[in-house]
């Protein structure tokens, strides 16, 4: 570690939707996967015990304590490799078992920034991503003026301070394919709702479905929430935390993600998600924005890394979409069966598409639509 300690490695600093992370070639990163992970781990400033990330770039949020590695792929059908790790903030874990959506969004911009595919004519780029966590394909439309890659524009997001370019994703066949990965099929119990048995609380009913990274839908009110919390009345009840934690975890089990509830709780913090969803109604979001219950279709909140999320993570709207999309969840019994959605959260509204066909063997998404923008806040040398 000493080498990169003193020479740094060269890497980009962007901002991807409602996230933040660091980017780095893959290929300029220890092979082994252990020193791998305690280098980037550093670079980020944890293990902290103080929960800050002060000795590094985190920003001791889920949000903000995140490492994409990107690399030219080999395949015929992607043009670049993308994987992408969930930092702890106290401890040296990474999770590596999802994506994360909002910083797709940064995948395609970074891939040029980093020299990794030439910048071509025209006024965009259609970059094909191949998501290696998951095992699936994103196409990117990244907007291009002069031979760069144009980051200006009118496009706001909920959640973002600024106006940015807009920045289409297809989230292609998100649903896992059955021989490929721990995960079973879009629903991978094989039902549309599950009774779910956590260590804390009461039973619950959960819509456990895979598509982007694995969810867990459940009820606003069968918490006893309203669905139009933020964060200080989420994160500031603990007792509410552990239950949300527990339900998670059995739903991380049920789905045949972990072994055990210890299990889905300290090796795989990441995902699944967990949301809980209510009917539209008038709410207040945190920037002190009305939104009317006419401008959405649910209200929805979702945790990520043990918090509730300060707007709503990209994988988590594909798979709530998804929900909605195919009848008979909990999703699409309170917002109805629809293709396009548009999600009430805490920072304001998502809009997010999915296709979805049922088969011979079930239902199954064909896709996933969204748009984000992404911007370039740093490039250099950062030291371990």
């Amino acid at each position: 570690m000493m080498s990169y300690t003193h020479s740094g490695i060269e890497a980009l600093w962007m901002r991807g939707g409602t996230s933040k992370g660091l980017f780095l070639r893959a290929a300029d990163l220890p092979e082994d996967a252990t020193a791998r992970s305690l280098l980037l781990a550093r670079l980020l400033g944890s293990p902290d015990p103080y929960k800050a990330q002060i000795d590094g770039l985190g920003g001791a949020t889920s949000s903000t304590s995140k490492v994409v590695l990107l690399a030219r792929s080999a395949r015929a059908d992607a043009d670049i490799d993308y994987l992408f790790g969930q930092v702890s903030i106290d401890t040296a874990h990474i999770d590596w078992s999802g994506n994360c959506g909002n910083l797709s969004a940064a995948v395609g911009p970074a891939a040029f920034h980093l020299g990794l595919l030439p910048v071509p004519q025209g006024d965009h780029a259609i970059v094909r991503i191949w998501q290696m966590n998951i095992g699936k394909h994103i196409l990117a439309r990244v907007p291009l003026a002069h031979g760069q890659v144009q980051e200006q524009g009118e496009f706001m997001l909920d959640g973002v301070a600024f106006a940015a370019a807009p920045i289409e994703l297809t989230f292609v066949d998100p649903a896992p394919d059955d021989d490929v990965g721990d995960a079973r099929g879009l629903f991978p119990t094989g039902r549309l709702i599950d009774r779910l048995e956590p260590a804390v609380g009461m039973p619950i009913d959960a819509t456990l479905i895979t598509a982007g990274n694995p969810t867990v839908i459940v009820r606003a009110a069968d918490l006893c929430l309203v669905g139009d919390e933020l964060q200080p009345q989420i994160n500031g009840d603990a007792a509410l935390l552990s239950r949300l934690e527990a339900i998670r975890a059995a739903g991380s089990v049920a789905m045949g993600l972990a072994e055990s509830l210890e299990a889905a709780t300290h090796s795989r913090p990441a995902t699944p998600k967990i949301a809980f969803i209510a009917p539209p109604a008038r709410y207040i979001s945190s920037a002190g924005k009305t939104i009317e219950a006419s401008e959405i279709d649910l209200l929805a909140r979702i945790l990520s890394m043990g918090k509730l999320h300060h707007a709503f993570t990209g994988t988590g709207s594909v798979g709530l979409a998804a929900a909605c999309a195919v009848p008979g969840t909990i999703a699409s019994q309170i917002a109805g069966q629809r293709a396009h959605l548009r999600i009430g959260h805490t920072s304001g509204v998502l809009a997010v598409g999915a296709k979805a066909e049922q088969r011979a063997d079930g239902w199954t998404v064909t896709e996933a639509t969204m748009t984000r923008s992404a911007r370039r806040l740093m490039q250099g040398r950062v030291f371990g």
